[in-house]
């Protein structure tokens, strides 16, 4: 799953969505079936790579720009996008 199909709620907004009824948890949905010894046996323990912090100095209408586009909040995750989108379109 990309970064761009993940979606974040804080605890109220997932709880007004269960509100709603958006979102629902069964509890005696059915258990679904064992992946079985087989499917483990070529498993690869992948370990998570960190984030890498930088000080990046921006020219004051690229950075007014995104906390517009951002409406103030989420502006470093929308650079982070951006420059994301930009690396896999130039791989």
């Amino acid at each position: 799953m990309s970064e761009a199909n993940l979606v974040s709620y804080t605890l109220e907004q997932l709880q007004d969505m269960q509100d709603r009824g958006e979102i629902f948890h069964d509890p005696n949905a059915p258990i679904g079936p064992s992946l079985g010894p087989d499917f483990w046996a070529d498993a690869v323990l992948v370990e998570p790579q960190g984030r890498k912090s930088v000080h990046l100095r921006l020219q004051p209408e690229v950075y007014d720009f995104f906390v517009a586009q951002s409406g103030g909040k989420g502006h470093i995750k929308k650079m982070q996008q951006v420059l994301k989108a930009y690396v896999d379109a130039h791989k």
